[in-house]
């Protein structure tokens, strides 16, 4: 994974939506990885609309990453499985130039709590498909609005099923930390557990398929208590934005399936910055993790 606007992608944000980020920026000091470093306090409520979230911008508040950091994108090599995540705030996408531009997969929000279903998503989702994208839908959880079974029917109903036409994965949980509020959404790492776990096993018995889980290691470690329940069960994607050769793990998870090295990468077909990931394998892992082979 914006009224919290997504300043954080340069070149289609207003000078207003600078100066709301800036303000929630200043609550925190920076750091050079969203991975890295002792917590930082919760800072205050940011009062945005909920549904306004994307992948990492939880993040980008209480880690206090600055928007002007070196992109990954720029220091480290393209090589491999190469994939983006993208939300409405990308606007429209012209998936041909992504896919022609060497990008094999790319997941895109399809929901939030049980109340939002992203505007771009009926759009992104079968359009990545027709250009030949391995596309996949991701859910940003609030789990203080309602229970993990309550948001992993509304996703599975709402864009975040899964079909076996070899190019659809499974979709995926992003949880991290809390843009509109306390980090770990005042939940106890025994309620987090919990909460996840009922996500996981709500979202399995509507589409058969295990959930992938999206987090840092700081958020993670902190939220959870180093849990290591969803290690056999859910593939892991880390975002950690470093120009280290690979991604600081959360203590749970003894490898990493994807990793999202940027928040500020460049693709052609997409206009303005744009999360860029990694999968950890060849495109037959890949697709065999598509097909649920």
């Amino acid at each position: 994974m914006q009224v919290l606007p997504r300043v954080f992608r340069l070149g289609r944000r207003t000078a207003t939506a600078l100066g709301v980020l800036g303000a929630a920026l200043a609550l925190t000091a920076t750091s050079v990885g969203v991975a890295n470093g002792a917590p930082r306090p919760d800072p205050k409520p940011l009062h945005v609309k909920p549904g306004q979230a994307y992948m990492g911008v939880g993040a980008r508040i209480h880690e206090g990453v600055p928007a002007e950091k070196p992109a990954r994108g720029l220091l480290a090599p393209t090589d491999g499985v190469q994939g983006i995540d993208v939300s409405h705030w990308q606007g429209g996408i012209d998936w041909t130039s992504v896919r022609d531009a060497g990008i094999q997969f790319a997941w895109m929000k399809a929901t939030e709590g049980t109340t939002y279903k992203d505007d771009r998503f009926n759009t992104n989702y079968p359009a990545a498909h027709a250009a030949g994208v391995i596309r996949g839908a991701y859910h940003f959880a609030l789990p203080d609005a309602s229970s993990g079974a309550a948001q992993a029917t509304y996703f599975a109903a709402n864009g975040g099923g899964w079909s076996r036409d070899h190019l659809t994965l499974p979709g995926v949980l992003d949880i991290e930390h809390n843009p509109y509020g306390a980090m770990c959404y005042g939940l106890s790492t025994t309620q987090m557990r919990t909460w996840i776990n009922d996500f996981h096993t709500a979202y399995k018995a509507r589409t058969t398929r295990d959930v992938v889980i999206y987090t840092t290691a700081s958020w993670w470690n902190t939220c959870t208590g180093n849990w290591t329940g969803m290690s056999a069960k859910s593939p892991l994607w880390v975002a950690h934005w470093t120009s280290a050769s690979s991604p600081a793990v959360p203590s749970g998870f003894p490898t990493w399936t994807v990793w999202q090295y940027t928040s500020t990468g460049s693709v052609p077909g997409v206009s303005g910055n744009v999360d860029r990931d990694q999968f950890n394998g060849s495109r037959d892992r890949l697709l065999a993790l598509a097909d649920n082979t």
